[in-house]
C-alpha cells in the first residue's frame, strides 16, 4: 500500500505576482526548486498564510536567484501580492519508505533567497 508523505516544503515565501491573465501555474525561483527537491510540473499544494486558501497546481521555472513567487491564472483570485505562502509537494511511498524519508524543508529569508 502506497501513501501520500510530504515530500517537500518551501516555508514562508512571500508572492511577488499575481496573474490572473495566464493558464495556470505557480512561477518559481528555480534557486528554490532546486533546493526543495521540487520538478517542473510537479503538483504542488499552496496554502496561504494570509486569508487560508488552499490550492493544487503545477510548477513552472522562474528566474533563478530572481526570488519569484507568481500565482498564475485562477489562483492568482486566491493571493495578493505580498502575502506569505508556504508551498508543499507530496510524494508516494510505501509505509516502510515513509518511516526514513526525510523531506527537504527551505525557509528562505523576506526575500524569497536561500538561507544558507
Amino acid at each position: 500500500m502506497l501513501i501520500e508523505v510530504m515530500k517537500s516544503k518551501i516555508h514562508r515565501v512571500r508572492v511577488t505576482q499575481a496573474e490572473l491573465n495566464y493558464v495556470g501555474s505557480i512561477t518559481i525561483d528555480e534557486d528554490l526548486m532546486d533546493a526543495a527537491n521540487i520538478v517542473a510540473n510537479e503538483r504542488v499544494q499552496i496554502v496561504n498564510n494570509n486569508n487560508g486558501a488552499r490550492l493544487e497546481t503545477y510548477v513552472i521555472p522562474g528566474e533563478r536567484g530572481s526570488g519569484t513567487i507568481c500565482l498564475n491564472g485562477a489562483a492568482a483570485r486566491l493571493v495578493q501580492v505580498g502575502d506569505i505562502v508556504i508551498i508543499i509537494s507530496y510524494a508516494s511511498m510505501t509505509q516502510d519508505e515513509a518511516r526514513v524519508h526525510k523531506p527537504a524543508l527551505i525557509f528562505p529569508d523576506d526575500n524569497n533567497k536561500l538561507i544558507h
